[in-house]
């Protein structure tokens, strides 16, 4: 098959990269911890030195990395995507949460150097990547996600279309955005909980059971019963943070008033400042116990 690059290769890209390996794909990683590629390079992949030889000759470049800013590095600069030579018509596939604003200003840099670019950012654990059974969010261009399809196909189960480039970014930050005030206040409600004597395992079981519960509130609410945080990190409070700061800066662009938003970012800026940054972001417990009552 033609070459294609992944980028990225974290808990979630080194899943998608390796489903894309066992399709028969020719894939080409880089990520900036190289050690990071060992496994895939085992598998088949082509260990490169920069995004700009990953990307070279290929007919997808996806990438998939923590922030804007590793997300310029990777397109930007003379190491970075754009720099080089991808296939004509190459599709340019941005699985990153990232802001609005460097989505649209990515796409179209990427459109002026010929790419095609699809704005796919995910939903899914890592387990979900390394079975190909992520959703992805996406924007972009009805023709470019048709003749994508067989590309993404590995990776998920499930492609929703929201519109035009900048729509599957805008639909992630939503969502995120009410991830942070669900964990938040579900993190009060386990600490009323220990508060008021109940047995933190099975108010956790319980919440499973009823009408408050989703996937992430189940997930937490049970770590947090555990009080284990810092074992088999799923999300941190870092990046669950970096989501909600984005989000909220797409909503004051907007003009969305987000007294929610802004009570959940600040629990996770003082998690973080707390020294938690790298734990589970079911974590945000300690705050919750830690306020003093109004």
């Amino acid at each position: 098959m033609a070459p294609v690059a992944f980028i990225g290769l974290g808990k979630m890209g080194h899943g998608m990269a390796a489903r894309l390996i066992a399709h028969g794909h020719d894939v080409r990683v880089f990520n900036r911890t190289s050690a990071k590629a060992d496994v895939l390079v085992r598998s088949g992949a082509i260990r490169c030195a920069s995004p700009r030889e990953a990307a070279a000759d290929a007919v997808a470049i996806f990438a998939m990395t923590a922030s804007d800013e590793s997300s310029r590095a990777v397109w930007y600069g003379p190491a970075g995507v754009l720099a080089g030579r991808p296939a004509r018509r190459a599709f340019a596939v941005e699985c990153s949460t990232l802001s609005h604003d460097w989505v649209l200003e990515l796409a179209g840099a990427a459109a002026e150097a010929g790419l095609r670019y699809l704005d796919a950012p995910v939903t899914g654990l890592p387990a979900a990547a390394l079975a190909g059974e992520l959703t992805l969010l996406v924007g972009a261009d009805y023709a470019d996600l048709r003749d994508a399809r067989p590309l993404l196909a590995p990776l998920a189960d499930r492609v929703l279309h929201f519109g035009a480039v900048g729509a599957g970014t805008a639909y992630k930050l939503m969502v995120n955005l009410m991830g942070a005030v669900q964990i938040a206040s579900a993190a009060e409600g386990m600490a009323l909980a220990e508060r008021a004597g109940l047995s933190p395992s099975f108010v956790a079981d319980a919440i499973a059971l009823g009408q408050a519960a989703s996937p992430q509130v189940v997930r937490n609410t049970r770590r947090m019963a555990e009080d284990n945080h810092e074992q088999d990190v799923v999300f941190t409070p870092v990046l669950r943070l970096k989501d909600v700061e984005y989000g909220l800066a797409l909503a004051r662009k907007l003009g969305v008033a987000t007294p929610f938003g802004d009570v959940a970012a600040a629990l996770f800026r003082r998690l973080c400042a707390d020294g938690h940054a790298q734990s589970n972001e079911s974590k945000i417990i300690d705050v919750a116990r830690s306020l003093p009552r109004g």
